[in-house]
């Protein structure tokens, strides 16, 4: 396993801090990775399992995915290891927020990721005073609640309906692992856009029909029931992870990291994968689904509809004016599918993986900025 300091590189981290509350037992770390381009921005995960290390590689994944959409702000994550559902959750979010005070906001501002809410968000801005040390907030106050107006999960619709486009699978099938605030939105746009859903799935199960699922009736009974929405569809239930490997086209891994490895890539019977969640290709998984022919839409640029909200939300942590969502995801729409036709005409004239492809767009804009930070000449 690779530990801290076999993380580091010339492209940072900048900055790592860590913090442990005993007596409310959880630790938790901020990593500034590199802030070349704009102060840090990047979410906050709350979870029982997450180390130091997880919480390098997620800054670094957001160090791409500002530079990728040309935004100008750092990569940067924060991680809480802690569980979400404890009852003195908002203790532990307060504690955090003000542990990490001389950080906040003039060198992070925390955003949302897995474990945390529009709420906590709230709480963060309540505990440090100040309405711009978190974004994602409620839009009672203002905010730009991305993870509740569905803005990540729209994007990664449109970045696979602009890859499949390309590849000439519009209206195809789509098996989504996860059907989280992401899975769940991009199942949402894909209906939409007239592709046929075949499979979802949640840490409570999974469900799959090759004719397709009413995407409408599975939204509408989780919100009554919540995720043990699973267990009422017996009819479409299928062994747990097997969505993976569903008859479909296209495959959008909306969960957690790592998902397919060497181990399992050969199994998949999609042509093109979609990352929502963030680093679900292993790396050396990716080359070989390129060797194999299968197009993998990287992570920092199909979930980047998220950065592109928070970055609305960023400008405006101070204006006394509501934003249009509308705004912000016709400016989602056009950024993605620009960036994903590039980084695959990219790919496919230079013989790399789309991943190669991104970052190599996304370096070029960080490298020349670390120039200009160090007084040195192109």
């Amino acid at each position: 396993m690779m530990m801290f300091f076999d993380l580091t590189d010339d492209w940072g981290p900048e900055k790592v801090v860590t913090i442990h509350d005993r007596r409310l037992g959880y630790q938790g770390a901020l990593v500034l990775d590199n802030t070349a381009r704009g102060m840090g921005k990047g979410g906050t995960r709350m979870s029982p399992t997450v180390q130091v290390e997880d919480v390098m590689r997620l800054a670094r994944v957001m160090t791409w995915k500002w530079a990728a959409v040309d935004l100008f702000y750092g990569g940067a994550k924060a991680g809480i290891r802690a569980d979400p559902t404890r009852p003195d959750k908002e203790a532990v979010v307060r504690s955090f927020a003000r542990r990490l005070s001389d950080h906040v906001p003039h060198e992070y501002v925390f955003g949302l990721d897995m474990g945390l809410t529009e709420n906590d968000a709230a709480v963060i801005n309540d505990e440090l005073g100040t309405r711009g040390a978190a974004v994602g907030t409620p839009y009672e106050l203002g905010g730009v609640p991305y993870d509740q107006l569905g803005i990540t999960g729209f994007g990664v619709a449109e970045a696979a309906d602009e890859a499949a486009r390309r590849l000439g699978l519009q209206g195809t099938r789509v098996a989504i692992q996860g059907f989280g605030a992401v899975g769940q939105a991009a199942a949402q746009r894909m209906d939409a856009l007239g592709y046929s859903v075949v499979a979802v799935s949640t840490a409570e199960g999974s469900l799959a029909d090759v004719k397709g699922m009413d995407v409408a009736t599975l939204v509408e009974h989780r919100r009554r029931v919540g995720d043990g929405f699973i267990s009422d569809f017996p009819e479409y239930l299928v062994p747990h992870g097997s969505e993976l490997f569903t008859e479909a086209e296209i495959l959008i891994p909306a969960a957690v990291e790592n998902v397919l490895d060497s181990s399992n890539v050969d199994r998949i019977r999609a042509v093109l994968v979609v990352e929502a969640a963030n680093l679900p290709v292993e790396t050396h998984a990716q080359q070989m689904l390129f060797e194999q022919g299968v197009t993998v839409v990287p992570d920092f640029l199909a979930n980047a509809g998220g950065v592109i909200g928070a970055a609305y939300a960023m400008d405006a942590r101070h204006s006394p004016f509501r934003l249009d969502p509308e705004a912000i995801f016709e400016k989602v729409r056009e950024k993605l599918r620009t960036n994903v036709a590039a980084c695959l005409d990219m790919s496919q004239e230079s013989g790399i993986t789309p991943h190669e492809a991104g970052r190599t767009a996304a370096r070029g804009r960080i490298l020349s900025a670390m120039r200009i930070r160090d007084g040195k000449s192109e």
